[in-house]
């Protein structure tokens, strides 16, 4: 079988050639933020720009771009948008039986109507526990339809509840982002669960205050600042403990539940001096709510996670799976910067995360006593709901896969590591790159755990630090991952809206980028000790 070498320099000077590989992604920037036109035409036509570069500068056989487009499809569908449609069928029986209503209650009531605060607890503490939990885009969803619910407007919903979810995704559903990357770059998982917790804890603390002066600005702070240091506090601790001395499965679960609990606590002895309240219909009393009423509303996210929990821990349903070598595409490709094969291996989990979802939603359905009616509706609503913003994923998918096998993501790579010393400042921009075309945390360790790592011995910096950094970078890219968006308008009714939403969180996004580099730059350079 004929291999095709990636080359890195098409075009005969490394900062060019980047830059002609940072097409793609501008297109669909522009195409989204400025153009504000959908997110399935800003993903076509970024796909429609990497095919043309990948056959006519980089030389890419036709037959392999194409194939590696439609390997992205299959992903995008199985395993990505199967967990996003199970935990969103979850959330819609959870409205179709009104469980979902009880929680809004119990948010309110136990958030003291304050919209600053309940944008804390459902954006960030809840979110959390999603996506510790589902992951893929499914808290965002979730979240801005609480938050609606609540009486937020659709716009501030989606992006206060993207920017939360931020932080935790590092290790998302269950911890995977760690456990693939120890497994890419052959690293000691546990070296870099710690390092990540040595990085996101300084975020996590900061998160809730970040999302309080966003909406309401620095007076609204001043006014609860104890509930935002509360929130960030237990969970950023929770998230260093667990991530340093446990591992990283159930870093986000627990850290969540904690946080969760302690800002409710302190709510029972602590109200802002001002309140601000949403004065909408979606504001109404919430008296006589029992505690009959606060388990019913608790019951199907509780029952998510625990049955996540147990599915991760039973590997007898990870042994359900078929391979199959990606016809014409595997070990087709060589990868000049690695110096090895590119394998293409498409392995279906019948039993996988997303399965996991629809056992709880099914449990959930029984212990609700919904009918097999109601199942089915809420099913067919999900349905509906997904199929724009699945078409989105599935393009967007479809260009990230292109991008690696054509050659353009490691040609993008090889500019950053010709920084030198610099390095550790581009560091979380390669995850935060990777993060935006794929959506996932990931997603962008597999593309480029591999090069911090070798970055990290060529430099003599340490290579668990640049590779948790590619982690930890790419949270800061997952709000304005078009993937994300896509998913997370679903429930507020803004499908065709990601523009607008694109451009009111971008900045906030490098902003965070920028932040974690920095930090990781003082890691490698005068804060040495943290590095484990």
């Amino acid at each position: 079988m004929h291999t095709w070498s990636q080359p890195i320099d098409p075009l005969h000077g490394i900062a060019v050639s980047a830059a002609v590989a940072a097409l793609p992604l501008a297109v669909v920037l522009v195409v989204m933020g400025v153009l504000r036109k959908p997110g399935y035409l800003a993903a076509l036509s970024g796909l429609i720009c990497s095919l043309l570069l990948a056959c006519f500068i980089w030389q890419m056989p036709v037959n392999l771009a194409l194939v590696s487009v439609s390997y992205g499809f299959v992903y995008a569908l199985w395993p990505i948008m199967w967990i996003v449609f199970t935990a969103l069928w979850l959330y819609n029986l959870t409205v179709e039986t009104g469980k979902f209503n009880l929680l809004r209650c119990w948010m309110e009531h136990h958030a003291s109507g304050d919209m600053r605060v309940q944008a804390v607890m459902v954006a960030f503490c809840f979110g959390a526990l999603l996506e510790g939990t589902a992951g893929f885009g499914a808290p965002v969803a979730v979240t801005s339809f609480l938050l609606l619910a609540l009486g937020f407007t659709a716009t501030r919903a989606v992006t206060l509840s993207l920017i939360a979810n931020t932080t935790p995704v590092a290790f998302g559903a269950l911890g995977i982002p760690i456990v693939a990357l120890a497994a890419v770059t052959g690293l000691d998982q546990m070296k870099l669960s710690a390092m990540v917790g040595r990085q996101l804890p300084f975020m996590s603390l900061l998160l809730p205050a970040y999302l309080v002066i966003f909406l309401s600005g620095r007076k609204g702070l001043r006014d609860v600042w104890p509930a935002a240091l509360v929130a960030g506090g237990s969970f950023a601790s929770v998230q260093f403990l667990v991530a340093n001395y446990w591992g990283p499965y159930a870093v986000d679960v627990l850290a969540s539940l904690i946080s969760i609990v302690a800002l409710t606590c302190f709510l029972r002895v602590w109200r802002p001096k001002e309140s601000v309240h949403l004065h909408t219909n979606a504001s109404r009393s919430v008296r006589g709510l029992t505690l009959r009423d606060s388990v019913h509303a608790w019951t199907p996210w509780v029952l998510l996670a625990l049955v996540m929990i147990l599915w991760s821990y039973f590997k007898i349903f990870q042994k359900f799976q078929a391979s199959f070598p990606v016809p014409w595409l595997h070990n087709a490709i060589y990868i000049s910067l690695y110096r090895k094969p590119y394998a293409a291996v498409y392995n279906f989990q019948p039993l996988a995360a997303g399965t996991a979802a629809l056992t709880a939603t099914f449990i959930a359905a029984l212990l609700v006593r919904a009918s097999r009616r109601t199942l089915i509706r809420s099913g067919l609503t999900t349905l509906r709901q997904l199929l724009l913003p699945g078409l989105t994923v599935v393009l967007i998918v479809g260009l990230s896969y292109l991008y690696n096998y054509s050659g353009m993501a490691y040609t993008l790579g090889a500019a950053l590591a010709s920084l030198g010393k610099w390095f550790p400042l581009a560091s979380g921009f390669l995850g935060w790159t990777a993060c935006f075309l794929s959506g996932s945390d990931t997603s962008s360790n597999l593309l480029f755990g591999n090069l911090q790592v070798a970055a990290g011995h060529q430099l003599g910096i340490s290579p668990v630090l640049l590779a948790a950094t590619n982690s930890s970078g790419a949270v800061t890219g997952k709000m304005i991952s078009p993937q994300n968006i896509a998913v997370g308008v679903t429930t507020v009714g803004l499908a065709g809206k990601e523009g607008g939403i694109l451009r009111q969180i971008f900045w906030h996004s490098l902003v965070f980028a920028a932040v974690l580099s920095l930090l990781a730059f003082a890691q490698a350079y005068i804060l040495r000790w943290m590095v484990p």
